[in-house]
């Protein structure tokens, strides 16, 4: 009884101080109920400030992202920055069009006003990268970007990035959340009702002015395609993008073209999600273009789709990864090439053929962007860095552009992007990467499948022996600690699998990768065949290994 008394004068106290009369009535209507259940989810903790800044679902409580949740989370962030000798300094703003983004970007502002920073928030909803490109072109100590990236519609998220324009890593999100844990109460916290900046179109205009930099002056620009914002914030700016350099104009998804908060077309608004792209696919039958791009609701990320026999393919990020490698090093690009632990080794091949250096990081590109030396990065999960001394993150309108010149080029000489993909095969082995990524409701279920997987690990996988099994919380000679399990197996197919839960959604994720020795181009049919059918054995001895 103590207990329950405990959790209702907790939401009371709570809701004393709701500033959003949304969330307020949510909270005000479940004390009235006395529903105790959804209560204790929401007050069973906080919320807690990690690599990824904050990302949850919308709603009221600790638990949730929320405006009290978010201005706790930018007085933490504005009095980390004031101690390390930052006061004064500029910290920009973006977001994107999802639920309460403008609320929780215009919170941060009058915050850090408060806090005796300066604020400046970019325009509009704008695609994470023109964000990320700020920070360092304005000479910002910090940058703040409200987005869910591609979560489900009910979610949303606080991204943090510090003044060399890349996101937080730690020592900085365990000192943030340090700050933020010292707030006590929103009374605390000085809110202004003015005093910021509202940016005007110029940020946006030395963003666009950029993207050409990562073009090569007379190249091919003809190159058709059809373009899927994803009801996110991308469709502006990757048509300014691309009238820019001179392609011809991509014929719009129309469904998925303006930004959707409700995300209606889509179970899931990420292109690599099951049936997120048939609008998309359904537009190429009827246009016939020469690729499909795709960005995700904040535009950080780039999917490609090319036609093949049976219909329209989505590459693989993998697959993408190494074709914008190919491109850059036939460009002459020096310099580190890097991806991420989960990435295909593909990437390794080719920076050691063209003589380039390459490094491997850990999974996101809070790491990617930090190598020292970066020339390109990218990760499987669709995210390419091409122009690093612009945008240190992933961005998937230069992406776009740059995948849209390799094509053009292709095209001229009669050729595809799947034909490069061939003679990537030829030359380096068939890379065949795969995943298998379950979503789950109870966290507990990837807490016990990693628990089950370290507490006995599989001695084989697809008949292959375990060569080698990595805990990846130790760390390594190269590598931080960080969760996950890094297996390889013996044989002549250099497989690899590594198991990891997401960072930012709730799921186990592990990432699959066989290399089939290639000797003709006749036989790349039967070396994918058997490199998915090796990948997909693997699944199914790792999925009962982990109990899942």
């Amino acid at each position: 009884m103590q207990e329950q008394d405990d959790l209702i004068t907790r939401a009371r106290t709570w809701l004393a101080e709701d500033p959003d009369p949304e969330t307020a009535a949510e909270l005000a209507a479940l004390v009235e109920a006395g529903d105790l259940t959804e209560l204790a989810d929401r007050f069973s903790g906080t919320l807690q400030f990690g690599t990824a800044g904050l990302r949850g679902e919308i709603g009221a409580g600790p638990m949730r992202m929320n405006r009290s949740v978010v201005i706790r989370a930018a007085a933490g962030l504005a009095a980390y920055l004031k101690a390390q000798g930052h006061a004064g300094g500029l910290v920009v703003v973006g977001y994107d069009a999802r639920y309460k983004s403008a609320d929780f970007a215009r919170d941060t502002a009058a915050v850090m006003t408060g806090a005796g920073l300066r604020a400046a928030v970019l325009p509009r909803p704008l695609p994470t990268p023109v964000l990320a490109y700020a920070i360092r072109h304005l000479g910002a100590v910090a940058g703040v970007e409200v987005t869910a990236s591609h979560n489900p519609p009910r979610d949303n998220g606080y991204k943090v990035y510090l003044g060399d324009g890349s996101q937080i890593v730690s020592p900085a999100d365990v000192e943030i959340a340090a700050e933020i844990a010292r707030v006590e109460t929103l009374a605390s916290v000085p809110r202004p009702e003015s005093g910021w900046e509202d940016l005007g179109d110029e940020v946006l205009e030395a963003y666009l002015a950029r993207t050409d930099a990562v073009l090569t002056p007379g190249s091919p620009r003809g190159v058709r395609t059809v373009y899927t914002a994803m009801h996110g914030v991308g469709k502006d700016v990757l048509l300014a993008a691309f009238a820019r350099a001179g392609f011809p104009e991509p014929v719009l998804v129309a469904e998925q073209a303006e930004p959707d908060p409700a995300f209606p077309t889509v179970a899931f608004p990420n292109p690599e999600e099951p049936g997120a792209m048939d609008l998309s696919f359904a537009k190429a039958a009827e246009v016939q273009p020469d690729i499909v791009i795709a960005n995700d609701p904040d535009a950080d990320r780039c999917a490609v789709a090319v036609p093949t026999a049976d219909g329209w393919r989505m590459l693989r990020g993998d697959e993408v990864g190494a074709l914008l490698a190919a491109h850059l090093v036939h460009k002459g690009a020096t310099g580190v090439f890097a991806e991420s632990i989960v990435s295909s080794s593909l990437l390794g091949r080719i920076a050691e053929a063209a003589g380039v250096g390459y490094e491997e990081t850990l999974t996101g590109f809070k790491w990617i962007a930090r190598v020292e030396g970066l020339r390109y990065g990218y990760e499987e999960a669709l995210g390419y860095c091409v122009d690093p001394e612009g945008v240190r993150d992933k961005d998937g309108i230069t992406a776009a552009l740059l995948v849209a010149e390799l094509a053009s080029k292709l095209k001229e000489q009669g050729r595809t992007l799947t034909d490069l993909l061939d003679d990537l095969a030829m030359e380096h082995g068939l890379h065949h990467t795969d995943q298998l990524s379950v979503r789950v409701e109870d966290l507990s279920v990837i807490a016990d499948a990693m628990a089950a997987l370290r507490a006995q690990p599989p001695v084989a996988l697809a008949g292959l022996r375990v060569a080698s099994a990595e805990d990846l919380t130790r760390g390594t000679e190269a590598l931080p600690p960080t969760d996950g399990l890094r297996y390889y197996l013996e044989g002549d197919y250099k497989a690899r699998v590594i198991v990891r839960p997401s960072g930012t959604e709730p799921k186990l994720k592990c990432y699959l990768e066989v290399v089939v020795p290639v000797a003709e181009a006749s036989d790349l049919t039967a070396a994918r065949a058997r490199g998915q059918e090796i990948l997909d054995a693997i699944k199914k001895d790792l999925s009962a290994a982990a109990g899942i």
